[in-house]
């Protein structure tokens, strides 16, 4: 409540005894009366009237300087103030006649009363917030463009703290986890998604906020179908409200990966029959030898050879040798231990790799191999048999793969020479 000292006979005295300080206050102060006329404005209220004195506009009410419609809301909001005894703090949008200028206050007014408590007027500090408020829509307009790219990327945009806490998602992370984005606000990594993948994620999290450097990988978790997913992600430090916080980017690229191991099996599979190529399998068999040398334990590689395949062909059509070809690969696969290794290393022609096998026991596992393919039924069109010619070689490393090879060809070729299907050992 503001009262007016005995020794005062009027607000507008009251308010001049102050002037010089009213006038550099940098907002808009005026009073008026009952009847919404001024009774006291300060200098920057007059510059903002565009009066040339304060006497010019003492006693006039505010329709004489603002449009009519900014005039009828001013008015009603004097009466609620003078004959309610309200006291309000709106904000005003006015319009003003000498200049058609649009400008926006923040507007205090309060009633002002006599030493009896009855109301005698009103008294009101206007603050122009015009450029303030044209900052504040630039900003929203920005942000609101900065929201629409951002929700449609095709990337999960994010902001965690560093208590896993999520200060933004952008649509596609809360489409992700079936919530409004809004919702994701506030809320830790493992209130909005599984524990483990939380955890998955919290890895590179974690290295942002203890590095305090941008991180790049790709993290790979397990999705609601049980797939392998992988994302490639950017996060990097900020701070954010005073908080250590990471911005991430995450790209889904799992069709990417995929595209990626189909390209490397390719590389290393023979197309026909979906067993190693030639190179793989040698590279493989390097690596072998290499422990066998260092652990001294003894490798074997076993060639093996359709016989008589060319008259396959020539007999029944490739079609057909294509299929004789395919089933003995899946009858080699059918009898191969785990860490055995088969390969389509030639025409018709097929390796073994057996890692940990003497010389006796690969015999066995070739002419257990032998067999299989023997009595395997409908491999040609008309009912006939196929059989196979196999070579066995043993190192305990002190042969190169070149070497060992050739050990195992020169049995094949002996396995040939003697009647084919059968095994022939060094």
């Amino acid at each position: 409540m503001i009262e007016i000292s005995a020794s005062l006979t009027t607000p507008v005295e009251a308010f001049r005894s102050m002037g010089a300080l009213l006038d550099a206050v940098g907002a808009c102060i005026f009073s008026k009366d009952l009847l919404g006329r001024y009774t006291y404005v300060n200098r920057p209220m007059l510059a903002l009237l565009g009066a040339q004195s304060v006497e010019a506009v003492l006693g006039r009410e505010v329709g004489d300087y603002v449009d009519q419609q900014s005039a009828d809301r001013i008015r009603e909001h004097d009466l609620r103030v003078l004959h309610l005894g309200e006291e309000i703090e709106e904000e005003e949008t006015n319009v003003f006649g000498a200049t058609g200028e649009q400008r926006v206050f923040w507007t205090v007014k309060k009633p002002m009363h006599d030493a009896h408590g009855e109301v005698i007027g009103l008294c009101g500090v206007s603050t122009d917030i015009t450029e303030r408020k044209a900052i504040e829509a630039q900003l929203q307009e920005q942000r609101q463009l900065l929201l629409a790219v951002l929700n449609h990327i095709d990337a999960f945009v994010y902001m965690k703290d560093e208590s896993r806490r999520y200060r933004f998602v952008n649509d596609k992370v809360a489409r992700e986890w079936g919530i409004a984005a809004e919702e994701a606000v506030g809320k830790r990594d493992v209130e909005v998604m599984p524990l483990e993948r939380a955890d998955k994620f919290w890895e590179l999290d974690q290295q942002v906020f203890a590095m305090g450097q941008p991180q790049i990988g790709e993290e790979s978790f397990v999705g609601p179908d049980g797939r392998l997913v992988h994302h490639w992600s950017v996060k990097v430090p900020i701070t954010y409200e005073g908080v250590p916080t990471l911005i991430g980017f995450s790209t889904d690229i799992s069709e990417v990966v995929r595209l990626r191991e189909q390209l490397r099996e390719q590389a290393i599979r023979d197309a026909l029959t979906g067993l190693f190529n030639r190179r793989h399998f040698n590279e493989l068999a390097e690596k072998e030898l290499a422990r066998s040398r260092r652990h001294g334990h003894p490798t074997a590689l076993v060639m093996l050879d359709i016989d008589h395949f060319k008259r396959i062909n020539d007999t029944h059509g490739h079609p057909a040798g294509d299929t004789v070809l395919q089933r003995v690969a899946e009858l080699l696969r059918a009898q191969m231990r785990l860490e055995d290794t088969p390969a389509r290393v030639g025409g018709e022609e097929f390796a073994l790799l057996l890692p940990r096998t003497d010389a006796a026991a690969a015999s066995v596992l070739a002419e257990r191999v032998r067999c299989a393919v023997r009595e395997a039924e409908g491999l040609l069109p008309d009912g006939g048999r196929v059989t196979i010619s196999l070579g066995v070689a043993v190192t305990q490393g002190e042969h190169k793969l070149e070497a060992l090879y050739a050990a195992a060809d020169a049995q094949l070729y002996r396995a040939k020479q003697s009647g084919r299907d059968r095994v022939c050992v060094v």
